[in-house]
């Protein structure tokens, strides 16, 4: 079965040991990047530690998000989280402690449409001449 762990609040000898259990008993696993806060600063979010969780264990890394917005996870897709946590609610105002880090049901539908465009936005990293470019090329270059 496959085994989602939250790196939030820990170190990275805490990591390596949780990776070195989990090589041993699990047939698959995700580290899910994270700060454990409630909400998180945005400037504690750290999401470039996606990449470097990825290249150090070499395995699926996500990202657990607990700030206000949307923008984060979304930037977190295109850092290369391949699995992405929010918390729902259906109103800021209930009680508990991360309802108002939570999304609502409308910012959801949002969020998915935004993590679906990522790497259609990101395209495939070749070089060419779209053909929107090449009208526009001709009128401004004539060539």
């Amino acid at each position: 079965m496959p085994v989602i762990v939250s790196t939030g609040m820990s170190t990275f000898e805490e990591i390596d040991i949780t990776v070195e259990t989990l090589r041993k008993y699990a047939s698959q696993f995700v580290l899910m990047h994270c700060n454990s806060s409630y909400p998180a600063k945005l400037e504690e979010l750290n999401l470039k530690m996606i990449p470097v969780l990825r290249n150090r264990y070499g395995c699926l890394v996500g990202y657990s998000g607990h700030e206000y917005g949307l923008d984060s996870t979304t930037i977190a897709v295109s850092l290369g989280a391949m699995v992405i946590e929010r918390h729902i609610t259906l109103d800021h105002g209930m009680w508990g402690t991360d309802q108002s880090s939570s999304v609502e049901i409308q910012g959801m539908d949002k969020l998915f449409k935004q993590v679906n465009s990522v790497h259609k936005i990101l395209g495939d990293g070749r070089k060419f001449l779209y053909e929107g470019e090449k009208l526009v090329k001709n009128r401004l270059r004539g060539s």
